[in-house]
């Protein structure tokens, strides 16, 4: 009976860590799931299958050892063409309207960025300059980003650009979390962050 429970339970982790929008997340929550179901695969003398997953944790180890030790290197690239833009928000429409309901499209973003990992797009940024501050309206990260490495590099480039502070009115209650990590105070409904 407790043989079986470890084995759903290591079979629960590998389908849940393909939920994961987190490349690393992914790679732990399948690591772990595979090491419990390589027990498990132990237990009832299914060598093949405890082969299979011990395979699974060394792949997955490697490629985790490669994440955390390869560091990302972004571009941040301004965004003067608004048909760029709109191609962007077609792409992310759905994701962007999760975390930010009341960003519209068609408003005049005074600061439009892309943040890029090589060619490819990790993140957007819209907002309104106003003297040294941003109200931004968007900032936004494609899921295959979400570690937080991309607003590190658009807050810091943002620094070098005398960029003081950002200022959010609101913030959804899936964005709170990110913006809490990543240092903005909240006041009220506003959230801000000194650069």
């Amino acid at each position: 009976m407790y043989v079986e429970i470890i084995g759903y339970i290591g079979s629960l982790l590998v389908v849940v860590s393909m939920l994961m929008t987190s490349v690393i997340r992914l790679r732990v929550i399948n690591m772990i799931g595979s090491a419990i179901f390589t027990g498990y695969a132990l237990a009832i003398h299914s060598y093949p299958t405890a082969a299979l997953n011990f395979s699974l944790v060394c792949i997955n180890g490697y490629n985790l050892a490669a994440l955390l030790k390869g560091k990302k290197d972004y571009a941040v690239v301004p965004i003067a063409d608004g048909a760029f833009l709109s191609y962007l928000w077609d792409v992310y429409a759905n994701d962007i309207a999760v975390f930010f309901p009341q960003a519209r499209r068609d408003a005049d973003y005074t600061r439009a960025y892309a943040v890029c990992c090589g060619a490819t797009v990790a993140g957007i940024f819209l907002g309104t300059a106003d003297g040294d501050a941003i109200t931004v309206a968007v900032d936004y990260t494609t899921p295959a980003y979400r570690d937080c490495s991309v607003g590190k590099c658009l807050y810091a480039y943002l620094a070098r650009q005398h960029v003081r502070e950002l200022r959010l009115e609101s913030a959804s209650e899936r964005h709170r979390p990110y913006l809490k990590k990543m240092g903005f105070v909240q006041d009220g409904q506003r959230f801000v962050k000194a650069l």
